[in-house]
């Protein structure tokens, strides 16, 4: 109340141990800290502001897809400034209860409260909002929402707001409509508009990536019949009588064409089309990222946030609560009170540093236990599975079921789950530890655990995708001298196909348990968690309509870090999409289908379950643009990789352009490269520790067949590797060198050509800032004259007054 509030006590309707007290901003106050927040109002009804577009001649098509213009209506546009206390007269201040939005005011309120000294003892001062809820002297502070989500309120001066949203935005019905961002904005201030901006952004461009990934998977599947090696595998005349070396100690011999089925679910996803769809994907990431900062900037400009200066944002209220040091401030050379000194914040980040790598290393860890699985399982399966004795009770599965697809499969699920469980424990130590570094503003605190938590989530979501596609069976040696991890486990290696199918399960399981999982966490949570605080808050049995304060208390609170959790879903998966997209062309598909459920889910969430969020202002995506562009970038690297080596692609190329010629072919042909690509192996050279007891293998066998590229027993430089090896890797270490420099050149060149602020904006821009000048200069002008003007008309009648006197002197 010192700081001008005024304070309403009500009590509840349904607890008679709750009392409501509800906050109101005089419009002095108001004024005030409208001033001190640098709230921009309207000056002048901006008459120029619509210019007509080129699409307007496609209104008739697009107008279905846009909310009801009759319901949700265009605001109009001013020229906005700063709002300045003593310069009132220059603003359209109309009616001064409506002049502020709500939304305004609920900032100005909150920014009050968490600044409201509540206890002051010698030196200690208590103050904050914030505070006191955590002591639990307040239970809950919230601005409260308008009216009902789906019901009109009937008072003629509410603007029904909530209501709208709701039927033209969260409603499932209207999954393929365009977000009325402007509603978003003014509703719930410019950081969540942004938020739905940018995955309304994403989403639409996502239908690009999605119907070209469609269409290289149908490409894929159309030619699985036809392609050459398939056919080679799965023909009994060549496949069928090739026997292939044991993959483990415990392991029997086994027919190439057992694997025909996994070969022609590879060809569908190691094809052609692939490479150019992952040439594709490095493009549209490029023009993506460019065409939001462009979306951005139209937003920045019509939101009003082009000159929102982040040194303006005031210190957390915990931040200021325990400066208790002094220094001197290197820019204004002023003393100022800091939390910690120079020796207790190196101590406090090197807390941070040191319990963010233990994690890391625990997700390491559990990537070796889940690699240890992945070779005992494999054991396990190819002795049942290979076992003549085991032929009738495993025969209904052993037709569709190989060792490696299973062991993938359950891998993948056991990864999916340890993923899980590390999120959420390292969740709560991630805000632990900012906390403790006690950030000096909030975007500060939401950048220091930004950076946090995705390089955990980079490394616990991405690890198993990099361990399959880059070090498993790329270090195997060969039957006669395997290579063990840690001189007990053999290293698994991949199927014949190559371990792009598995990685292609890896990403499939991921994804889509992902969002299986946070979809039905996002709609049921809140809503349980809603039932429950009714029943237990609610004592009275009474049907009465309680108000609209006491209804948003029994809502979930909208959590300081619920968008942080909102972004980091949406770029972890931006991260899947890009960075393995070329063993998966179905992802953005998937991400397609999810994002299209996700913006409705998140709409109705954040407008039926919760609580009316503080508005907040934002100018951009803050941290996250930087981390969009690390895997952007990274994700070139990462395709070009697994298309040389964890597809099949290179070593097709080289023999069909080289060797198949020396096998005696007239024409360049595929025909002969499953021979190829496979080396022969003499069972005598066994090594004593590859041999087991515990599996008895067929003695007629003398030559078996292996994945590599090796001179045959009996050569002079047996089993080392021969001069298509060799080929091999220079060709794939040249498509890697070319493929990077072509993209990344094409990157640059797109992010040159592409400006982030389009031109028409910034003479927008400039115009405005011209105009508004004028404007308020001749205000002030005219606010100046009309003050004078009393004191002009004064000192002229006091000169016509002197000059009569002086006319009577001089007649006399």
């Amino acid at each position: 109340m010192k700081m001008g509030l005024e304070l309403e006590a009500t009590p509840s309707v349904h607890n008679d141990n709750l009392i409501y007290v509800k906050v109101h901003v005089p419009w002095d106050v108001q004024c005030t800290y409208a001033e001190v927040l640098h709230i921009k109002v309207p000056i002048e009804i901006n008459v120029n502001s619509s210019r007509p577009s080129m699409w307007n001649v496609f209104n008739c098509i697009t107008k279905y897809f846009k909310p009801s213009e009759e319901l949700i209506k265009n605001e109009t546009d001013f020229f906005t400034a700063p709002f300045e206390k003593e310069r009132q007269d220059c603003f359209q201040i109309v009616k001064k209860d409506q002049f502020f939005t709500p939304s305004m005011r609920s900032r100005m309120a909150y920014y009050i409260l968490c600044r409201a000294p509540y206890e002051i003892r010698g030196n200690i001062k208590k103050f904050g909002i914030t505070k006191l809820l955590g002591g639990g002297v307040y239970k809950a502070a919230y601005p409260p929402h308008d009216c009902r989500f789906n019901v009109r309120s009937t008072d003629e001066s509410c603007p029904n707001e909530r209501f709208l949203l709701y039927n033209e935005w969260a409603h499932p019905k209207n999954f393929y409509k365009i977000q009325p961002l402007d509603l978003i904005r003014k509703y719930y201030g410019e950081k969540i508009g942004i938020y739905f901006a940018w995955l309304g952004f994403y989403t639409g461009m996502l239908a690009i990536a999605a119907v070209v990934g469609l269409g290289c998977f149908i490409y894929g599947y159309q030619i699985q019949e036809t392609s050459t090696w398939s056919k080679e595998v799965c023909d009994p005349n060549i496949g069928g009588k090739i026997v292939m070396c044991p993959q483990c100690d415990l392991c029997n011999y086994w027919i190439l064409n057992s694997t025909c089925d996994t070969s022609k679910k590879l060809i569908i996803f190691d094809n052609f089309g692939t490479l150019v769809f992952a040439v594709f994907m490095s493009v549209w990431v490029t023009v993506f990222l460019e065409f939001w900062k462009r979306y951005q900037a139209e937003l920045e400009y019509e939101w009003d946030t082009v000159e929102f200066l982040e040194q303006e944002e005031p210190p957390r209220p915990e931040y200021e609560a325990k400066c208790i040091y002094e220094r001197i401030n290197s820019v204004t050379g002023v003393k100022e009170k800091v939390p910690f000194s120079f020796c207790g914040r190196c101590f406090r980040l090197s807390i941070g540093i040191g319990t963010v790598l233990f994690w890391i290393m625990l997700i390491l860890v559990s990537i070796v236990a889940i690699i240890v699985y992945r070779l005992a399982v494999f054991f396990s399966l190819s002795i049942k599975l290979k076992n003549p004795s085991n032929h009738t009770t495993l025969e209904p599965i052993k037709e569709y079921v190989t060792p490696q697809m299973a062991t993938s499969v359950t891998a993948g699920l056991i990864s999916f789950v340890v993923i899980m469980i590390l999120n959420m424990l390292y969740e709560r130590v991630a805000i632990w530890i900012t906390d403790f570094e006690l950030p000096r503003t909030r975007t500060d605190y939401e950048n220091s655990l930004t950076l946090k938590m995705f390089l955990f989530q980079f490394v616990n979501y991405y690890s198993s995708c990099f361990y399959i596609a880059f070090v498993k069976g790329k270090i195997v040696g060969h039957p006669g001298q395997p290579v063990y991890l840690l001189g007990k486990y053999r290293n698994e290696e991949c199927d014949p196909g190559g371990c792009l199918i598995e990685l292609t399960t890896q990403l499939a399981i991921i994804m889509g348990g992902k969002a299986i999982w946070n979809n039905i966490q996002e709609v049921l949570l809140p809503w349980v968690k809603n039932l429950i605080f009714r029943y237990c808050t609610r004592s009275t049995p009474e049907k009465v309509e309680p108000p609209r304060w006491e209804q948003d208390f029994e809502l979930q609170p909208f959590t300081k870090l619920g968008l942080f959790y909102e972004y980091l879903e949406m770029v972890i998966q931006f991260g899947f999409v890009t960075l393995f997209v070329a063993s998966f062309p179905l992802a953005p598909v998937l991400a397609l289908m999810n994002n299209l459920f996700e913006i409705r889910v998140d709409a109705w969430k954040i407008t039926t379950q919760f609580r009316r969020v503080v508005p907040e202002k934002a100018q951009d995506i803050g941290a996250w643009q930087p981390i969009l562009q690390g895997i952007a970038i990274l994700a070139v690297a990462t395709n070009a990789m697994i298309i040389a080596f964890t597809s099949d692609m290179i070593p097709r190329l080289v023999y069909y352009w080289s060797f198949s010629v020396y096998e005696g072919h007239t024409n360049h042909s595929m025909s002969g490269f499953i021979n190829s690509s496979l080396s022969f192996f003499n069972t005598s050279d066994f090594s004593d520790s590859t041999i087991s007891d515990e599996i008895e293998r067929p003695r007629n066998i003398t030559i078996c067949r292996y994945r590599d590229f090796r001179f045959p027993p009996g050569h002079p430089r047996e089993y080392q590797h021969n001069m298509q090896y060799w080929h091999v890797i220079a060709a794939k270490m040249a498509f890697i060198i070319v493929v990077e420099h072509i993209a990344y050149l094409t990157k640059f060149i797109l992010s040159y050509v592409i400006p982030d602020v389009p031109y028409t904006i910034k003479e927008q821009i400039k115009r405005e800032k011209y105009l508004t000048q004028v404007i308020l200069h001749e205000t002030t002008l005219k606010l100046v004259t009309k003050r004078l003007k009393p004191v002009v008309e004064e000192m002229s009648s006091h000169m016509e007054a002197n000059k009569e006197n002086e006319l009577e002197l001089s007649e006399y």
